[in-house]
């Protein structure tokens, strides 16, 4: 089965709809929402809708965040989601992590297209930086400096999946998108 680790800082507006997708998606086996240094409802709100809700009292960055939540996971293939994500399906999750669970790559990672023209265009530009991915946790403890990458966590998850020569497949995100910072 799958854990699904969704780094967050005040998301309180887009958690509980992703968190509650989720939790009804059977290929997940649990949700974990680590709230990094949050001053909003972002952790009650995702505990309400269903997540297992790890809080850092200080925030240490996304890939922090992230290497919490992988710690705290309890299985062999790990979904990363963005918290801020505005029109995740299940279908688009259920293609992050079938070709991780089903051992055709190594890595997914999530493009979104007719989404928001911001977003698609900068994923044109460098689908890398996509926080949607899929992932096996072998890889990721493989990996030393992810939890000190703060927000080039991407890069960090790409750099180390073309040095070591990793089957990374990328998986359309249609209809997708995220809160852009002038929004939040």
């Amino acid at each position: 089965m799958v854990s699904a680790v969704i780094p967050a800082l005040n998301e309180e507006e887009t958690i509980s709809d992703i968190v509650e997708l989720l939790v009804s998606i059977e290929l997940l086996d649990e949700v974990i929402v680590v709230c990094d240094g949050c001053t909003d409802n972002t952790a009650q709100l995702a505990r309400e809708a269903g997540a297992r809700v790890i809080e850092l009292a200080q925030n240490v960055g996304k890939g922090g965040a992230m290497m919490v939540g992988v710690r705290a996971a309890r299985n062999d293939v790990i979904l990363f989601l963005d918290a801020d994500l505005i029109g995740l399906n299940e279908q688009g999750v259920i293609n992050l992590v079938t070709p991780v669970i089903e051992g055709k790559a190594d890595m997914t990672v999530g493009i979104f297209e007719k989404g928001r023209v911001a977003t698609d265009f900068a994923q044109t530009i460098a689908p890398f930086l996509s926080g949607q991915r899929a992932v096996k946790r072998s890889l990721l403890e493989g990996m030393s400096d992810l939890d000190a990458s703060r927000f080039g966590v991407e890069i960090a998850l790409t750099r180390y999946a073309v040095e070591n020569n990793l089957v990374v497949e990328e998986i359309i995100l249609r209809d997708m998108t995220h809160r852009m910072k002038e929004e939040k």
